[in-house]
């Protein structure tokens, strides 16, 4: 760190808040890794898959998703209507962190 560079710069450059905003928390982190290395989920599938979630925090977390461009939602003209999540580009773009965690999680014998 160089010497002009006082607390709050490293605050103003480091975008670490926003991203732990993006995909902090118990719910979305499930969903995205459900999403990234499984794929494609509907609903009733995500739910499944992610323990413990319930449907009015699954809706919550996967809008919360949409809107910052990690989930991609697909909505089908059949009755009954079908909705598909997936991840996008930004969202797959995500896999090497979460190889990451598990290898540190691996390599600490946890």
């Amino acid at each position: 760190m160089s010497k002009n560079m006082g607390h709050n710069d490293i605050d103003d450059i480091c975008p670490a808040p926003i991203i732990f905003t993006m995909i902090g928390g118990k719910w979305k982190l499930a969903i995205l890794k459900t999403l990234i290395f499984k794929g494609t989920r509907r609903f009733g599938d995500l739910r499944r898959e992610v323990d413990g979630v319930t449907q009015t925090m699954l809706t919550k977390q996967l809008r919360a998703l949409e809107a910052d461009g990690l989930v991609h939602r697909k909505v089908f003209a059949e009755v009954p209507p079908r909705v598909e999540y997936s991840a996008t580009e930004d969202g797959l773009s995500l896999r090497p962190v979460f190889e990451a965690m598990h290898l540190w999680w691996l390599e600490r014998g946890l």
